[in-house]
């Protein structure tokens, strides 16, 4: 598999079709819109957009992940090398040129431009309530990541350039913006449409993070935020829409939308609506060619933050029966983490890997960065599969919705706002109920170190994890076959090529 460079296209009004598919999508989004089909057209398009940078191997999730402990992009020989590309953010030593750097500022961008697009049209109250929500979701990942955020609220004027709101004036801007909008987003619903929860959530992340984008490289905790996180929480809690799930893997299944009690706000993956983006993509890159599906034998997860996992942890990988699975009469582990010798999950024989083709398929511990010994270049690293893989549904479309805010996540933020506020008595109940549903014992204290472990375990390969290293101060170190790393990398670099058109951005220092 070689790194997909992101093209960000330009969006050509009047250039979306009208099908059945459509209007049936649009009328989930935007029921007291029918009369203005271009509003809802231009808002289906602004939820397309945001997918793309979260979902696959590219972008957004590559830099939020395979930057951190819980992954690892291995060069497999002449495999993933794309000129370093891989290396280069698994190390942190990337550049203002660098695709995924690129590709994910690019990406947003894109998404703001197409909520602010269907905002021209004459939305409903609800439409343009959904509309600012997404383009607010898309401004806060690149506060997140850049601390500079281009705005253009004018679309009619192309002559002027985009303002750019720095640190807490994009802060402020963003919430202003959610507050504003929530009394006109729906209660309740398909998770996949912005709600009143999903903008409470996402306020909750600015609040729980707002001490790092202050000052990032050494954030304080003000309490009055804490209690905003608090309240927030309560509040999602308090609707009674929301219940952890029996079986971990349901907020990740082909049909999650039906099965997740957790789900709060999610992307929609629908293949007969031809909606959604790469989610298949989670499974093929861990994949080995000769496994059903297949696959691109690419990332792994490392050991030190596998063996962060309890045994009976059923977050570490189980056999899970779901609709469209296929047989697998060994019951072998289908999600989680796969290790060891791998199996047919159709006949249940072992398999082999494809060079040499009579070495077995079994996954190990070890693995490095630079692979290079020719027998060990397709097993080495244990592979995560978090999104079931949908076997019933053909084609490279997938249904897995793919999950952005989810209750046991609100849970734990609101732990660590009590934590950070000297309350560990009320923090320590909300971390052990999710650990009870996973099948772990209690802990017996709270620590912010131990709450951070407990946070890799139930959100990895979410796309959380460098933002939750950053909070909790732990972003920079050295990790197995990572390197320590400068303060620098706690921005990202602003693109050279957006440095070329747009004067009122500066390249953050370092770079």
């Amino acid at each position: 598999m070689k790194y997909r460079k992101y093209i960000v296209f330009a969006i050509i009004l009047g250039s979306f079709s009208c099908t059945k598919l459509d209007e049936k999508f649009r009328s989930e989004l935007a029921q007291n819109n029918s009369s203005d089909l271009k509003a809802s057209q231009f808002l289906a398009s602004a939820y397309s957009s945001i997918a793309g940078p979260f979902q696959g191997n590219s972008d957004l999730w590559a830099l939020q992940t395979l930057s951190t402990d819980e992954a690892i992009p291995p060069t497999r020989a002449g495999d993933w090398d794309d000129n370093g590309a891989w290396r280069a953010v698994a190390t942190k030593t990337w550049n203002a040129d660098l695709g995924q750097v690129r590709g994910q500022f690019e990406g947003l961008l894109a998404t703001q431009f197409a909520a602010s697009n269907a905002l021209q049209y004459k939305p409903s109250p609800q439409e343009a309530a959904e509309a600012r929500f997404i383009r607010a979701f898309s401004m806060y990942w690149v506060l997140d990541g850049y601390d500079q955020v281009p705005y253009r609220e004018d679309l009619t004027n192309y002559k002027s350039l985009p303002v750019t709101l720095k640190g807490k004036d994009a802060l402020d801007f963003i919430v202003s913006e959610l507050t504003a909008i929530l009394p006109s987003l729906p209660d309740a619903g398909q998770a996949y449409v912005a709600n009143k929860n999903a903008a409470k959530a996402l306020l909750m992340k600015i609040y729980i993070n707002k001490g790092v984008y202050l000052n990032r490289a050494t954030p304080t905790f003000a309490a009055e935020d804490m209690a905003k996180v608090a309240s927030l929480a309560d509040e999602i809690i308090g609707t009674g829409k929301y219940s952890l799930n029996a079986n971990y893997f349901d907020n990740f299944s082909p049909d999650n939308n039906v099965k997740s009690t957790e789900n709060i706000y999610t992307f929609l993956n629908d293949a007969a609506a031809n909606r959604g983006s790469n989610v298949r993509g989670f499974t093929y890159m861990v994949s080995h060619y000769n496994q059903n599906p297949g696959g691109w034998n690419g990332f792994a997860t490392l050991s030190d933050f596998y063996d962060k996992f309890e045994a009976t942890d059923q977050r570490r990988g189980i056999y899970y029966n779901y609709p469209g699975a296929l047989p697998n009469p060994g019951k072998r582990v289908n999600v989680g983490f796969r290790i060891g010798q791998q199996y047919n999950l159709t006949t249940d024989a072992p398999l082999n890997a494809r060079n040499p083709s009579t070495a077995p398929l079994s996954f190990t511990r070890e693995v490095k960065l630079r692979e290079s010994d020719p027998n060990t270049l397709e097993i080495t690293g244990i592979r995560p599969i978090k999104y079931a893989f949908d076997y019933g549904t053909p084609g490279d479309q997938k249904d897995n919705d793919f999950a952005v805010f989810r209750l046991a996540d609100v849970m734990l933020m609101k732990a660590e706002a009590l934590l950070r506020t000297s309350n560990a008595a009320g923090a320590l109940p909300l971390v052990n109920a999710i650990r009870q549903k996973r099948g772990v014992a209690d802990l017996a204290a709270l620590t912010l170190d131990n709450l951070l472990d407990e946070r890799g375990r139930e959100l990895y390969w979410e796309g959380y994890r460098r933002q939750d290293l950053i909070r909790f101060g732990k972003y920079l170190n050295a990790y197995q076959e990572k390197p320590a790393t400068d303060a620098h990398v706690l921005l990202f670099p602003i693109p050279s090529s957006q440095l070329a058109v747009n004067p009122n951005l500066t390249q953050n220092p370092g770079y």
